[in-house]
């Protein structure tokens, strides 16, 4: 990113211990590419790492969630004008992350095609719907129904997204702040590159993939579309490492 005032790109290198896997969130199985994931994509919360303890703020989530009394219903509302990286399967338009976005997202780490590795753990969440969804599709000659609608995500309009929870899941909030693996999708984007899809990543995050050497070199720039965003902390005031940071 360009600091304020300036005109020329500061440079930030990492190096990794280990070879990444590719920056499909939905697929990745390891610590790096989710590291990468995380400055690409997007999710509808992050973390005020500062604060003491850590809290749950919102990224592109607009608001805290609505959540009801027993910790089964979670309703979001989303920021608008959150923009996608420019990619060609948009073909030439700018394009809007929605709440179908999320829904999208959320169902595809239920659907076997995608062998996510983190299908196990969203399925503890127990959203209404999606093992059934899953199932269906199992079936010979099936395909999973992303068109479908489930109780337990939709859309409420372009701007909300609801999660229905077959149980009482208080931490469920912890689930929506982790953009290494359910950054959100664009289902075209998916849906253009297809078993290619780790090699195309194609978020709403800082920075966009400029060019990937598999094993030796990854280039991240920063992202046009981004929106203006400024970081927000609450260091304790009895703790001096923390205001420095800030």
């Amino acid at each position: 990113a360009l600091a304020q005032g300036t005109t020329k790109e500061k440079v930030l290198r990492y190096a990794f211990e280990v070879a990444e896997t590719g920056f499909d969130p939905a697929q990745v199985t390891d610590l790096y590419s989710r590291i990468i994931n995380a400055s690409m994509f997007d999710a509808l919360y992050t973390y005020d790492y500062l604060a003491r303890p850590a809290k749950i703020r919102p990224n592109i989530a607009a608001e805290l969630p609505v959540v009801s009394n027993d910790y089964k219903t979670f309703t979001i509302k989303l920021k608008q004008g959150v923009l996608f990286n420019d990619d060609a399967a948009f073909k030439g338009q700018k394009r809007e992350l929605t709440a179908q976005d999320v829904v999208y997202t959320y169902k595809r780490i239920f659907d076997p095609k995608t062998k996510s590795q983190i299908y196990s753990d969203l399925a503890e969440e127990k959203m209404i719907g999606t093992e059934e969804l899953r199932k269906a599709s199992l079936k010979p000659g099936q395909k999973f129904d992303y068109d479908s609608t489930i109780e337990g995500i939709k859309a409420l309009d372009r701007y909300t997204v609801q999660f229905n929870l077959e149980e009482t899941r208080p931490r469920f909030i912890y689930t929506l702040a982790d953009p290494g693996i359910l950054g959100i999708v664009a289902r075209e984007v998916v849906e253009t590159y297809g078993d290619k899809i780790m090699e195309h990543p194609v978020g709403t995050g800082p920075f966009k993939l400029h060019s990937w050497t598999r094993s030796s070199k990854i280039v991240l720039t920063r992202n046009p579309n981004y929106r203006e965003d400024y970081y927000e902390a609450e260091p304790p005031a009895d703790d001096p490492r923390s205001q420095q940071i800030y």
